[in-house]
């Protein structure tokens, strides 16, 4: 068998082996040929044969052949490990910008060609740029989501979420504001709640010194950080302490609420006694820090010590002495109450008989079979509902002071028309003159006045079911006897008047014969005879006396003029109800 040269020596040649001649002197460059050569010269001269010559070297072929494989498996493994490395490069690579959100990074190599060491010396410094700028967004990644974490942490009151985990799979800008702005949004929230605290802290403050408390106790039963030894920032901020510190000052401000409603209770009861006993002003300014509050709202008490609970228990102390100093003084208090109920009811114009009320007060007094307080909440009851019953009237009441001042100007009037020296020049007449002229268009005005204040009184008294009494009178019949006297006296004017014409009528026949003309126009007839001036030859003054109309009761009046006032009404209609019935001539 024979081997077949060229293809040995082909690879041997190409896998040339350098020994230099330093390692063998007796050889120079050696090479698969040379090597074959000498093996076939060796061959020669040891007569091997052609078998076995084959033999051998078929396997120094072999030999060759696995050496050669073994050099291929590891170039190939080699290139598999290389393409490994460049697919995991790129892989990375792909995965980082995704992370980073940012595919446009600069750095990255477009280059897909080229050797596999080429690709991986080009993609390298891409990789190594975007491990810098990943390592550092995971530290500002780790940076804010730890600020956030201690910010809920705070918010939860300690409550720990468990260790920081940054998600490396999302560092993108994006997110990265995303998370800012979750930070910020958190850190308004903590500042919104420090500011919650603070005030809550200020208030608890205000509330413990009015009310007396000790501030440093109430504050930390909260929670201990809310001292004022801490920092600001170092102060609790959790749901819960805010919780508690709102219930804390709603459960002060109800302290506060029912301690002024107590104090002022106290306040109004030292004040009623006081005005009821009479007490001096000296007694009473000890007092002064308890009644300074007897009107105010709950926002007006501010100060320290205003609402304590000593202060509240001396004021105590004193009411109870001053209620048992009132059941020796009872006699004495109730008929100050019954004055003031008196009082009332003469300035409604409302008649009642105090004697028997007197009477009565005096024997449950002396008999002690009625509580003093039991007495006098009687009494204030009374005084109420003269009080209600007074406003009721009031309306009315106002309208007959009009009424009532409107005919005194009335009858001030006539007199001032029947003064003959009225318009002479002596001192104060100008003003006479412009009151007449006020006089006058007031007078104009009664008998509006009578019918409004008609149509209000029958109102009233439909609504009340009951006759509207003034000073015991019924008003509606005060009213209508005004309304009839005035048309009376109306009537007697113009008899008057007519009978001045008819006395006149003489001289003016005379004068006309005379002289053969009529009286100037330019002269008043009123300058030659004073107006109402009877033919009875007295030359006074004076006014028929007519009798009451009302119940066929005698007149006890003087004059018309006069009957007309209001008050003299009144006046007649009490007498005629306290006189005997006369019947008229």
């Amino acid at each position: 068998m024979q081997l077949d040269f060229c293809k040995v020596q082909e690879p041997c040649d190409s896998t040339r082996m350098a020994v230099t001649e330093a390692d063998n002197p007796l050889l120079g460059e050696i090479t698969c040929g040379t090597l074959l050569q000498k093996l076939q010269e060796i061959w020669d001269e040891v007569g091997e044969s052609d078998e076995e010559r084959d033999k051998l070297l078929l396997q120094i072929e072999e030999e060759c052949l696995n050496v050669y494989k073994k050099k291929v498996e590891l170039a190939a493994k080699s290139r598999a490990e290389l393409l490994q490395t460049l697919s995991d490069a790129n892989v990375e690579l792909t995965n980082l910008i995704a992370a980073l959100g940012d595919k446009s990074y600069i750095g990255i190599p477009d280059k897909t060609s080229g050797t596999i060491k080429e690709q991986l010396s080009a993609i390298a410094p891409a990789l190594e740029l975007l491990w810098q700028q990943k390592e550092k967004r995971v530290r500002e990644f780790s940076g804010v989501q730890s600020q956030i974490q201690k910010i809920c942490e705070e918010i939860a009151g300690g409550l720990s979420n468990g260790p920081l985990v940054v998600d490396e799979s999302d560092l993108s800008l994006k997110r990265l504001d995303d998370y800012k702005s979750k930070l910020q949004e958190l850190q308004k929230e903590k500042s919104d709640r420090l500011n919650k605290v603070l005030e809550f802290v200020s208030t608890v403050h205000d509330l413990c010194a009015v009310l007396g408390l000790d501030f440093l106790t109430t504050v930390t039963e909260v929670h201990p950080s809310l001292d004022e030894a801490n920092g600001v920032q170092n102060k609790s901020i959790s749901n819960e302490t805010l919780s508690t510190l709102a219930k804390t000052v709603l459960t002060l401000k109800e302290d506060k609420n029912q301690r002024l409603k107590k104090l002022q209770e106290l306040a109004t009861q030292l004040t009623d006694l006081w005005n009821l006993m009479d007490t001096p002003n000296e007694e009473r300014e000890l007092f002064d820090h308890v009644t300074c509050h007897i009107s105010a709202s709950v926002h007006e008490v501010t100060v320290s010590g205003a609402l304590a609970l000593d202060l509240i228990e001396q004021a105590e102390v004193e009411v109870d002495r001053l209620d048992k100093l009132k059941a020796s003084r009872m006699k004495e208090i109730a008929f100050k109450k019954q004055t003031e109920l008196e009082e009332i009811y003469a300035r409604a114009h409302i008649e009642i008989k105090p004697e028997v009320v007197r009477e009565r007060i005096m024997s449950l007094v002396d008999s002690g079979n009625t509580e003093p307080a039991e007495l006098l909440a009687q009494m204030d009851g009374e005084i109420a509902k003269a009080k209600e019953e007074a406003f009721s009237r009031k309306e009315i009441l106002d309208r007959v002071e009009k009424w009532m001042s409107a005919c005194e100007e009335e009858s001030w009037l006539e007199d001032y028309n029947l003064d003959q020296n009225r318009y002479s020049a002596s001192r104060g007449a100008h003003l006479n003159l412009k009151r007449a002229e006020k006089a006058r268009i007031l007078v104009s005005k009664i008998t509006a006045m009578v019918d409004t204040l008609v149509a209000k009184t029958r109102a009233w008294e439909e609504d009340k079911s009951m006759s509207f009494e003034y000073d015991g009178v019924p008003l509606l019949a005060m009213l209508d006897e005004y309304s009839i006297l005035r048309q009376e006296r109306e009537e007697e004017k113009r008899r008057q008047k007519e009978q001045k014409k008819q006395q006149e009528q003489p001289h003016t026949d005379q004068d006309t014969s005379t002289f053969g003309s009529k009286p100037s126009p330019a002269r008043p007839a009123s300058a030659k005879k004073p107006v109402g001036t009877r033919a009875n030859g007295g030359g006074s003054n004076e006014t028929p006396i007519r009798r009451l109309s009302m119940n066929g009761n005698k007149s006890k009046r003087d004059s018309l003029n006069k009957l007309t006032s209001p008050s003299n009404l009144g006046a007649v209609f009490k007498e005629d109800a306290a006189s005997p019935v006369v019947a008229s001539p």
